[in-house]
């Protein structure tokens, strides 16, 4: 026999082995039931829809992008400068379409775009 394979089996090299060993074990356990526990929160979610369930084209025909100018809306303003208007006297402040739909464009002689390395205004 060879006594050099049970001298090192009873040393502290085993303890390092048992312990790689048991993380193992667990880490496989809580893989296993990583994928037990999805399974059931999936088998609780509904199914996927149907095909006669999906959505249709609308009888008028596809929607299209619609491409206008928008425009802010004034804020209100406090009846006195020295008082506050907080957030619910404010409400939501919309846009509004523009009366002007014409599209902003560069002015003629300048870069482009911030860093384009044109000549810019002159």
């Amino acid at each position: 026999m060879n006594s050099a394979m049970y001298t090192a089996a009873t040393g502290t090299e085993v303890f390092g082995y048992v312990v790689v060993l048991l993380a193992g074990v667990v880490c496989v356990a809580g893989l296993l039931w990583a994928f037990r526990f999805g399974f059931q929160v999936r088998s609780r979610e509904p199914a996927p829809p149907r095909p006669d369930e999906q959505p249709r084209v609308p009888p008028s025909g596809p929607v299209h992008e619609v491409r206008e100018m928008r425009e802010p809306q004034e804020v209100p303003r406090a009846a006195d400068d020295s008082e506050r208007l907080t957030p619910y006297q404010v409400g939501n402040v919309r846009s509004r379409r523009a009366d002007d739909q014409r599209r902003p464009r560069w002015s003629p002689g300048s870069s482009g775009s911030f860093g384009g390395g044109g000549g810019g205004r002159t």
